[in-house]
């Protein structure tokens, strides 16, 4: 039985869905939601890691700008 979860809607550029979209064959997931729903719960798990941990050190925009290109999630 599916727990019902009360959501909301974001917007994402067309360039970023259409990305997902396109990795879709490749994972598990059957829809672009499913996907971006799995990668935000990550990135804010590790994330909230980060901040529990005492030697929790400031994180450099540019690394993260750098890492997420490397990912393929930002256009360079």
């Amino acid at each position: 039985m599916a727990v019902y979860e009360e959501t909301e809607t974001v917007e994402l550029p067309t360039r970023i869905v259409d990305r997902v979209e396109d990795r879709l064959p490749y994972t598990e997931f059957e829809s672009a939601d499913e996907y971006v729903e799995y990668v935000m719960e990550e990135v804010l798990y590790r994330v909230e890691q980060e901040t529990e941990d005492d030697d929790f050190e400031p994180v450099d925009e540019e690394e993260v700008k750098d890492r997420l290109k490397s990912l393929g999630y930002l256009d360079g």
